[in-house]
């Protein structure tokens, strides 16, 4: 079932984006309707179309107090909050190429010959990249899935926080999840806001821009 949307103006959801710090914290959101937001997210492009972003969906009470203190001044948002999506990006991610490239294939978008070609020659290159390089991959990747789920969080009637202030080193092993493979992106917080978001400068896009 598709959830019918707040909204579906580009401009009123770019120019309605605020960082939200306080939500109403009787607000849940149902997963089905959340997994439908993660899924238009997705729609992002990646590398690839290898797609390395995963999500720890944090609502519990348990999971909520497991990240409260690796989150240092951004309490307010994990106890109002429908919910704390931690993003990750995944190192190991061009295991799903077969899945990826042959989904494509039952689909149409491509024929399988294209499908065993790219996946012969895209994934021995990732498994060659340093640590550092496919850290770039995954974290840029992740950062745009992230901005694209901050507009769709706002087409359904909800509001976001993009949090960078938490314990990286030890925000996977806290959540059981392989520290090694999976690496911390950022820190969304979701729901119905119960304050008024500020509006802020940005510089004129001339000032910034170099023309040859």
């Amino acid at each position: 079932m598709t959830t019918p949307l707040a909204t579906n103006a580009f401009t009123d959801i770019l120019e309605g984006r605020r960082s939200i710090r306080k939500y109403d914290a009787d607000v849940a959101i149902p997963r089905s309707e959340m997994l439908e937001m993660l899924d238009e997210a997705a729609k992002a492009p990646s590398s690839v179309n290898m797609q390395p972003w995963r999500f720890l969906i944090v609502e519990s009470k348990e999971g909520r107090a497991t990240l409260k203190p690796l989150i240092r001044f951004n309490t307010r948002q994990n106890a109002t909050s429908s919910a704390m999506i931690v993003i990750f990006g995944d190192m190991q991610c061009y295991e799903n190429a077969d899945r990826i490239y042959a989904g494509a294939t039952k689909r149409g978008l491509m024929s399988s010959l294209m499908a065993k070609t790219k996946t012969a020659a895209i994934v021995p290159i990732y498994r060659k990249y340093s640590r550092q390089k496919m850290n770039d991959v995954v974290k840029i990747d992740s950062s745009l899935f992230a901005m694209q789920f901050m507009l769709v969080a706002r087409s359904h009637g909800y509001d976001t926080n993009p949090i960078g202030g938490f314990e990286e080193d030890r925000i996977a092993a806290a959540f059981g999840l392989d520290e090694s493979r999976y690496v911390p992106v950022m820190i969304l917080s979701i729901g119905k806001a119960d304050s008024t978001g500020h509006e802020s400068y940005r510089l004129p896009a001339e000032d910034l821009s170099w023309w040859r």
